[in-house]
């Protein structure tokens, strides 16, 4: 059953937001029409109730239709727009990912190097400043000295999503790492911490150094800027009340980003295309390191195995998720968090593509409809993701 509620939500297409062709093809080698994709999204958002969707297609590796739709502010029905400032949620770790393999190319990390190494001193001794930070607490849990740069970009850690999740808010090595998967911010902010102490350079500098100045994206950035401001996007609950807007004054790689559709197309793009990167190292990003075999990716089935997936054989490459489908393999990487849900998918082999921002908790009940009509995408586990569709939902 749908679950109604009596609000209603106003949709908007962006006019100069641009279709640069007037057919999309998806993965099956079938093609859909520009003005067929833009009612099903339109139609979808009514459905579902999603405030706001940002959208970017991708043939042969190029943006063919980037559009937004919706509203960036419900109660102030301020329309969304492709340079609106949306929170990026864990698309973060997609852009991490990128840069560490950039450092992995020129020799500056080893992925299979025990991170102690690259430090001055044993890790529980550095005193770090803000969120609660520091690693005093795996003191006595000499396991934390095994664990590499590969372990942190595949979830392999054996530390907890966020410290704060556990009980005792400790951060604690809950499986032997490199043992299984296990997402964890916590393990891609410790190769942060890493990669700051070896180059000297918080992380804002090397995001802005290696991939937003390159790019020329201008309004993205790991901490929130003032200009931010003047073109916010606000994440909504299911109801269209706007969340409190996180202004972050610290970088992290687990999720600080705020971007534009227009600016995380100039990034994806570059992604897809390997621009910035060796063949080898994307091949490797984004080729399976590790199988996942879990029930769900988060709560308490996370940590039952099962067969639900074998028949894509669902994996983890360096900070993106893959699988395997007829049409060769897949990576994809989500976002999530109160007011936003995210998702991305690549087809290599096909030159296919496709990323989906929604600035509603009601956003990820479209994707797997979405997904499918865009690009033919019927591979994404949405049940491991929890994207339980609109009209299936109690």
């Amino acid at each position: 059953m749908i679950r109604k509620t009596a609000f209603v939500f106003f949709v908007f297409t962006i006019s100069h937001a641009v279709s640069f062709g007037q057919s999309i093809k998806r993965i099956d080698g079938s093609t859909i029409t520009v003005d067929s994709l833009q009612h099903k999204i339109e139609h979808l958002m009514q459905a579902a109730n999603v405030s706001g969707v940002a959208i970017s297609v991708f043939n042969d590796n190029k943006p063919v239709f980037s559009k937004t739709f919706g509203l960036a502010n419900v109660p102030e029905k301020i329309p969304f727009k492709p340079t609106s400032v949306m929170y990026a949620a864990s698309f973060a770790k997609m852009v991490f990912a990128y840069i560490v393999m950039q450092f992995v190319d020129e020799k500056v990390i080893d992925l299979d190097k025990p991170l102690v190494q690259y430090l001055s001193q044993p890790l529980p001794d550095y005193k770090i400043k803000g969120w609660n930070r520091g690693y005093h607490d795996l003191k006595n849990d000499k396991r934390y000295e095994k664990i590499t740069a590969r372990m942190c970009l595949t979830h392999t850690t054996g530390f907890p999503n966020w410290r704060w999740f556990e009980a005792d808010r400790k951060l604690k090595i809950n499986f032997e790492p490199g043992s299984r998967y296990s997402y964890s911010g916590e393990g891609l902010y410790l190769l942060q911490f890493v990669i700051e102490q070896v180059t000297g350079k918080d992380y804002e500098t090397i995001s802005q150094e290696r991939v937003f100045k390159p790019l020329g994206m201008a309004t993205t950035s790991q901490v929130w800027q003032k200009e931010f401001d003047n073109n916010i996007c606000y994440g909504h609950s299911s109801d269209g009340k706007p969340y409190e807007l996180m202004k972050w004054n610290e970088a992290s790689a687990g999720g600080s980003m705020s971007t534009t559709l227009q600016d995380f197309t100039k990034f994806y793009t570059a992604l897809v295309n390997h621009k910035g990167l060796s063949k080898k190292s994307f091949e490797a990003m984004t080729s399976q390191q590790i199988r996942i075999k879990s029930k769900r990716q988060f709560g308490p089935l996370s940590r039952e195995d099962g067969t639900d997936n074998d028949n894509i054989q669902l994996g983890y490459g360096f900070g993106v998720g893959v699988l395997k489908s007829p049409y060769g393999r897949a990576f994809f990487k989500e976002g999530h968090d109160d007011g936003w849900g995210h998702y991305s998918i690549c087809y290599p082999d096909k030159k296919i593509a496709v990323f989906i921002m929604t600035n509603n908790d009601n956003g990820e009940s479209i994707f797997k409809e979405l997904l499918a009509y865009s690009i033919g995408d019927v591979f994404t586990p949405w049940q491991w993701e929890n994207y339980i569709p609109y009209d299936k939902k109690d």
